[in-house]
């Protein structure tokens, strides 16, 4: 059985994937941003099996980078992490918003956050392969302009929100090569389209599917080995973006991601 740390588990597609992951007898970490859900998902899954709570706002990198040096220190035992928590593209007509260090909010905490998460973790990760990296995407994917890299211009949330999702599957490949050899697979995926989620819902999106729709996925690349460096719709390997595949966009986005996370 795996030590499995889930981001984003307090709601949605992430609370539903805890309860799966512990009834099947793994040690769920759960992650939340409120103290009181995080305490109280936790009361609730240790009624079914082994779990612990942590909490960190994803907004800011300070907290992303604690948590992990806290999850690497109380659970060194950690070997897979599932970097499912984001913000979606906001309310119809919300305006710019900013994470606590300046950067664009939805590539703040849907790309930055999981990217600064997974290099806090990587040490123990690789100290306990087999290990496996999940990152929950979305098929919505726009390339970064890399020249206005958190959408300063002509700002809209859902563009927002695809660039960041486009970046996390770029980095995904980018990452898979890396550790190739070390035995931490990473994937990512697209788990099902408008889920009944709070994220959907706020955009005023009518639910096209479950979070029971999106959780076989996750909990798939979660506990069994299918490979590294893939891009899965659901179950099913899938075909990203063009541009996420092409080695200079890789290249170009790991220069802007080490700036962007060295401010």
């Amino acid at each position: 059985m795996s030590t499995i740390l889930i981001t984003g588990a307090t709601s949605g597609l992430g609370r539903y994937v805890a309860f799966e992951l512990v009834r099947s007898g793994h040690i769920v970490l759960a992650h939340g941003r409120d103290p009181d859900r995080t305490r109280r998902l936790v009361a609730e899954l240790r009624a079914e099996g082994e779990a612990e709570g942590f909490v960190a706002d994803l907004a800011s990198l300070t907290q992303v980078r604690e948590l992990g040096a806290r999850v690497a220190q109380t659970r060194p035992e950690l070997d897979v992490l599932v970097n499912n928590a984001g913000v979606g593209g906001g309310a119809r007509g919300l305006g710019r918003e900013t994470s606590s260090d300046g950067h664009e909010l939805r590539l703040a905490v849907n790309y930055l956050a999981p990217v600064a998460l997974t290099r806090a973790l990587l040490p123990v990760l690789r100290a306990n392969a087999p290990a496996r990296i999940v990152n929950v995407g979305s098929a919505g994917q726009e390339p970064l302009d890399f020249d206005d890299p958190e959408l300063g211009r002509g700002y809209s949330g859902v563009s927002a929100y695809c660039r960041a999702k486009f970046a996390l599957v770029a980095h995904t490949f980018a990452l898979a090569e890396e550790l190739e050899g070390t035995g931490v697979a990473v994937n990512v995926l697209h788990p099902a389209t408008y889920m009944d989620t709070a994220m959907v819902r706020e955009a005023g999106v009518a639910p096209w599917n479950s979070v029971a729709d999106g959780a076989p996925g996750v909990l798939a690349l979660a506990t069994r080995n299918l490979g590294t460096g893939g891009y899965f719709d659901g179950t099913r390997p899938a075909r990203a973006h063009e541009a996420a595949y092409d080695p200079q966009v890789r290249k170009r986005l790991a220069a802007v991601t080490d700036q962007l996370l060295a401010k």
